[in-house]
């Protein structure tokens, strides 16, 4: 059985735990990666580990945030919903 977040794509809307709808998908990157995410160390290593989706910043946050591939409980059509709520969520830094 593949992991949930093999299936997400650029452009999906994604919702926390409990519903909320935290943005659209703006770029996946697989479990494994060596693309390194704009987050402190640490937090950085976890994602690229675990795979992570790029959230594009909407109206609950300022910048970018970051869900680690593990955070993806599943996708169901054009829906990406998480296991964490939307405070839970990485933010980009600078």
């Amino acid at each position: 059985m593949s992991l949930p977040i093999t299936r997400v794509n650029v452009g999906m809307t994604v919702v926390d735990a409990d519903g909320v709808e935290v943005g659209r998908v703006g770029a996946v990157q697989p479990p494994g990666t060596e693309v390194r995410p704009f987050l402190p160390a640490g937090p950085a290593e976890r994602a690229m580990a675990a795979g992570y989706v790029l959230i594009d910043a909407g109206e609950r946050f300022d910048n970018d945030v970051y869900v680690e591939g593990d955070h993806v409980s599943r996708v169901d059509g054009d829906r990406v919903t998480l296991s964490v709520g939307w405070t839970a969520l990485e933010r980009a830094v600078d």
